[in-house]
């Protein structure tokens, strides 16, 4: 009887070793299908001869998996397109190890010493790049990514005596807007907070260089419903199988040095450096991760399980439809033409067969993810016409009552930080929509402002969250919308 072989360096003759050439701060599956793929290709193409360090940036993640398999892991892309059907399978192999600061920490300082080390990567969700004012430089390690990051670069200010020349290219790729200009404020702050001195601050400023980001793919994951199919195409068991669609945009700011250091134009992978993101990044986070936000609550109260059941669905699908054209396209000052036709495409790209994209994979951190995702249509919405958004209104109502937790007895895999969770348990105690609405939108810290203040809001959430509980997502909604 064959054993199946395990997925490591040795079986796979992949035993060269890169130099490390990259941090990158996050494991998860978005990272590992996009930024580990894209320099992929430039190793492959260009002999760009970088490796990766992945560090793990909280407590809990897949380090040890990835290590336990030498930093190897299939990466399956699956499409359409012009009406062919395409499956690529990429064995990535640029990661040179997984590092734990948590478990070891001197192993994490270490990565500041690395000769060629030139770029820093992350992606810690639009919660991740924050300022967390109780971290202090003693702590092995800090808890927030932002005081990592400042305790690994002035460990490699101490270590190279400042040499100018060893600076680093950061590009983080959280979802939040000015991404390198928000993490840089914080590294700063921090520098502050810590005394660590002019000299590493002017370094920091002077020899480093922040670029913010947009990334566009769609990323599902792991396909564990679909895994036994998926294995059954390798020759060894890969514990770390990512699955993502073939789309894929990375639009970076930068300028003619960061061509140079990073030479996509080479390949034929879709990466824009360009001196301003904003109109490419507001079009698809509003639309694209707009739509996802606003959906992820209401189609699992109403029974979906993934975003392709969502869009097909005769009722979800007709919903989120007038989410996207009907009032998201309606609040962008851009051509509509152009945003109908993107709008058009990133449903095409919800619809694609290959992709099982569950729901309950995208819920995690999403009340930062409304604020920062939908939450600025809907109040455009609302300075535009004088009047709530129906359908956007009606998710909004659907994200809070998620929040509660349970539905119609079964958990709800709402998966955000313990102090949100237990707020939202505190604020559902009083079982008094009249009560709850108005705590939940006066909760500064969640949205950045009162949305008490919005006219109607308290109001319209407060009906519609009485409507889902009696009537369910389908019927709660229509009574809901003869009224909003």
């Amino acid at each position: 009887m064959s054993t199946i072989k395990k997925l490591n360096r040795k079986n796979t003759g992949l035993e060269e070793k890169l130099p490390i050439k990259i941090v990158q701060f996050g494991e998860g599956n978005f990272l590992r299908a996009f930024i580990d793929y894209a320099f992929q290709k430039l190793n492959k193409e260009l002999d760009f001869n970088a490796g990766i360090a992945v560090v793990q940036p909280i407590e809990r993640g897949l380090i040890n998996m990835l290590n336990d398999q030498d930093g190897l892991y299939n990466l399956f892309m699956k499409g359409v397109k012009k009406g062919e059907e395409i499956q690529e399978i990429e064995l990535i192999s640029n990661i040179v190890k997984g590092v734990d600061p948590y478990a070891n920490f001197s192993d994490y300082l270490s990565l500041a010493k690395e000769e060629e080390l030139a770029f820093v990567i992350s992606n810690t969700t639009e919660s991740g790049i924050a300022y967390v004012a109780t971290d202090t430089k003693e702590m092995q390690p800090p808890s927030s990514f932002p005081a990592k990051l400042t305790v690994l670069l002035y460990e490699r200010f101490k270590h190279f005596k400042g040499d100018a020349n060893k600076g680093l290219t950061i590009i983080p790729c959280e979802l939040i807007n000015h991404n390198s200009e928000t993490l840089k404020e914080i590294i700063l702050q921090y520098i502050e907070d810590w005394k660590l001195g002019d000299d590493f601050k002017n370094w920091l400023l002077n020899n480093n260089t922040f670029h913010s980001t947009l990334v566009d793919r769609i990323v599902p994951g792991y396909p564990k419903d679909e895994i036994e199919s998926y294995n059954a195409q390798l020759d060894y068991q890969d514990n770390l199988i990512v699955a993502a669609e073939t789309f894929f945009l990375w639009v970076i700011e930068g300028g003619d040095d960061l061509k140079a250091k990073l030479p996509f134009s080479k390949t034929n992978l879709d990466v824009k450096i360009v001196k301003d993101m904003q109109p490419y990044r507001t079009r698809k986070v509003r639309i694209l991760n707009g739509a996802h936000t606003a959906m992820v609550p209401f189609s699992i109260l109403y029974g979906n399980s993934t975003v392709k059941e969502t869009v097909d669905n005769s009722f979800t699908g007709t919903f989120i439809n007038k989410v996207v054209f009907s009032e998201i396209n309606d609040t962008l000052n851009m051509d509509k033409d152009e945003l109908n036709s993107f709008a058009e495409e990133v449903l095409d790209r919800f619809r694609n067969p290959f992709i099982k994209h569950q729901l309950s994979d995208i819920a995690l951190n999403s009340i930062s993810k409304f604020k920062v995702r939908v939450l600025p249509s809907l109040l455009a919405y609302v300075a535009i016409h004088k009047k709530l958004p129906t359908h956007l209104t009606f998710s909004f109502a659907c994200l809070i009552r998620f929040y509660q937790g349970m539905w119609q007895g079964q958990a709800l895999p709402v998966k955000d930080s313990d102090e949100i969770i237990a707020t939202f348990k505190e604020y559902w105690e009083s079982k008094d929509y009249n009560k709850i609405a108005p705590a939940v939108l006066g909760n500064e810290s969640f949205w950045g402002e009162d949305l008490t203040k919005v006219n109607n809001l308290s109001e319209a959430i407060s009906l519609a969250l009485k409507e889902i509980d009696e009537n369910g997502i389908e019927n709660g909604f229509a009574n809901f919308s003869k009224q909003f």
